[in-house]
């Protein structure tokens, strides 16, 4: 990749006149390709026309990315996100300056992790504050964060620290289906147990308000069973359906939610691809991330749903192998910030 579409123009306000969304953009492990899909994303024509995006990182790793990406492009370093005033081909980042300037490409970085974590921490406290409507990740490396004394499943867990929220959930997105999860970073055994008719309402009850806000007033929501074929009427398991699924069911149903269910999980995802459901709601990590990384993973968009502000992120991880190199595919951080502009508040004016 040696361009970034750069046709529209830069704008503060979207075709109805409502300010664009600004969103803080975390550059994740600056080790990883987070830098290499930040650049062209960001100038993309698409995210010009639908926010404006501020990074929160190290400029100086993102104009080495953008000389490896042989892209042509002005890196402005700002104090405060509304500094950050859109221009075609300008690129604005509040510096923290965490990394050396000879940081390999690629490789496991205690420094590079706790950076990654500064990042977030500051696009937290400007999101609680106002100064952004919307949060977009980059990738970090989980190992590398623990090196940096950062010991977080993840961002979500992490997030949900910094803002003082309980309990959040992870949803995933594609083109041909979205997935929320109930469980997410925990061992299979653990999933099982932590599972009850509370845990199952509440996230429903947030993925149900999540595809409101997105443009789908009345979701159609079909819930996973735990067991093979979901219990099979009690020939698989030991009930878990009817005493962990069932009774969240009923009372969501009797709150005007079309929640369906409990389903076989190996056909659930195929109903959702066809159109059956707009939302799958999965029980625990890989019923749900299988699926949908084989149904979309060059699209796919993690998002973070009962924080203070949306969180939007890449489907895909720091990729090692190939940081530092330019091959890196920046469609799915155009796609975060897409969701995230779209999924984000409108700012005051």
């Amino acid at each position: 990749m040696n361009a970034a579409p750069t046709t529209a123009p830069a704008e503060q306000a979207d075709t109805t006149g409502r300010p664009l969304p600004i969103i803080a953009v975390t550059m994740g492990d600056g080790a990883g390709i987070g830098p290499e899909v930040i650049v062209p994303a960001l100038l993309h024509a698409d995210t010009v026309r639908r926010c404006r995006p501020v990074v929160i990182g190290d400029a100086e790793r993102l104009r080495q990315a953008a000389a490896i990406l042989g892209i042509t492009c002005e890196i402005v370093s700002v104090d405060s996100p509304a500094e950050a005033t859109p221009a075609p081909g300008r690129i604005h980042v509040i510096d923290l300056g965490l990394l050396p300037a000879d940081l390999p490409w690629g490789r496991l970085s205690a420094v590079a992790g706790d950076a990654a974590y500064q990042y977030v921490r500051v696009a937290a406290e400007l999101a609680l504050r106002g100064e952004v409507q919307g949060i977009c990740t980059a990738p970090l490396n989980k190992e590398a964060l623990h090196a940096g004394g950062h010991p977080y499943p993840g961002h979500t867990e992490l997030l949900a620290s910094l803002t003082g929220v309980e309990e959040v959930s992870m949803m995933l997105s594609t083109p041909r289906v979205k997935v929320i999860h109930v469980t997410t970073h925990i061992g299979l055994i653990d999933a099982v147990n932590k599972i009850e008719p509370g845990l199952v309402e509440r996230t429903v009850r947030r993925g149900h308000e999540a595809m409101v806000r997105a443009g789908v007033p009345d979701p159609v929501i079909g819930v996973c069973g735990i067991n093979p074929h979901a219990g099979e009427n009690g020939l698989f398991g030991y009930g878990e359906e009817e005493e962990k699924i069932v009774p969240a069911l009923e009372i969501l149903r009797a709150d005007g939610i079309d929640a369906v269910g409990p389903l076989p999980a190996d056909t659930a995802f195929f109903l959702a691809s066809r159109g059956d459901y707009d939302l799958i709601v999965a029980m625990y990590h890989d019923q749900g991330h299988g699926p949908v990384k084989v149904m979309g993973i060059e699209a796919g968009v993690n998002l973070t749903v009962g924080l203070p502000v949306i969180r939007t992120s890449v489907d895909h991880g720091t990729a090692f192998d190939i940081a530092g190199t330019g091959r890196a595919e920046a469609g799915s951080m155009v796609e975060a910030l897409r969701q995230a502009a779209e999924m984000s508040t409108t700012p005051a004016r």
